[in-house]
């Protein structure tokens, strides 16, 4: 058991990790799909219990708290996926948990958190109220641990665990096609937490961010150096999964040194590619989860045939998904 003392994200933590998930969580698929001639490998996190890779960090930050902390419970903050993950992580370890969460989440994701018993309390995003204040209200009432969404060593390794395992899964492939472990891993990038974990349990893969048009700070920053901020101008987006303000230290030192430079896709090339995914994988994925494959849809990102796309999440309404099948 660990404390809450902050501490840096290993690769050895990212295998303790794995020996922890693959004992209550079978092994989402690695699909093949053609782009443009070319074989990529996409990891359908989407099948995940909640829906998302995020259970991977919730499951194994929340199995190291200490009795004394799991006593105490848990404060979430999250748009909806992280908030699943943690919902359920705290369910099945019978810890109280409690979800940050904005107003303006997805209903479908809002409805899976309550169902699966966490409480939530709700903070105005639109209205400019800053999601770490509104933490840090409920952390102060209740003397509870933070499980933050990105910026948490745990959360980082858990998140790890899905290149160890689309790794082996590549090399297993090889006779079919994937011809070894992956070159470069294109993912979906919100806080950086996936991306830092990626580039943590994969060091020989190039890792390649992708954000959603007007979001892309974590490009920014691995342009500059140093973190920048998303800007205040920011558009609405349909990527709620990767609306966060900017990265933190513990996922930047990570990210500036085994990083590619950043992309980002439009919302137009994102539909596309939510199209793409239910026509040829037969998957829903919501649309931050596709903005990776977005990226190599359109050659933003360049593949081989051991290029690995994360298809990290399918919580969407169905009235959405609806809309966007019909183009």
């Amino acid at each position: 058991m660990t404390t809450q003392q902050m501490r840096t994200p290993t690769l050895s933590g990212i295998h303790q990790a794995a020996a922890k998930i693959a004992k209550i969580l079978p092994e989402t698929p690695l699909l093949p799909l053609e782009i443009h001639g070319t074989t990529i490998w996409c990891k359908a996190e989407v099948l995940q219990p909640v829906g998302a890779f995020k259970i991977r960090g919730a499951w194994h930050r929340l199995s190291d708290l200490t009795p004394e902390e799991a006593a105490k419970g848990v404060v979430g903050v999250s748009s909806g996926n992280h908030a699943q993950g943690v919902a359920w992580a705290a369910q099945k370890l019978g810890i109280p948990a409690i979800i940050v969460m904005p107003i303006d989440a997805p209903k479908v994701k809002l409805e899976a958190t309550a169902a699966m018993g966490a409480k939530i309390v709700t903070y105005d995003r639109p209205g400019g109220e800053d999601r770490d204040e509104a933490a840090a209200r409920v952390l102060a009432q209740t003397g509870g641990t933070l499980v933050h969404a990105f910026a948490d060593a745990w959360v980082i390794e858990g998140q790890g665990t899905a290149g160890l395992a689309l790794t082996k899964q590549m090399e297993l492939a090889a006779p079919v096609g994937a011809g070894g472990a992956p070159t470069r891993i294109v993912t979906p990038c919100g806080g950086g937490g996936l991306a830092a974990g990626l580039a943590l349990a994969c060091p020989d893969a190039q890792i390649v961010p992708v954000e959603p048009e007007g979001w892309d700070d974590v490009g920014r920053s691995l342009a500059t150096g140093t973190i920048q901020k998303v800007g205040p101008d920011a558009p609405p987006t349909l990527c709620d999964a990767l609306q966060t303000p900017a990265t933190r230290e513990i996922n930047f030192a990570v990210l500036k040194e085994r990083c590619q430079p950043g992309l980002w896709v439009t919302p137009e090339e994102v539909a596309e590619a939510q199209r793409l995914a239910f026509r040829q994988l037969r998957l829903v994925v919501e649309p931050g989860g596709a903005v990776a494959l977005a990226a190599v849809m359109t050659g933003k990102a360049p593949v081989d045939g051991r290029t690995a796309v994360m298809l990290s999440g399918g919580n969407t309404d169905a009235a959405a998904f609806a809309r966007v099948l019909a183009g």
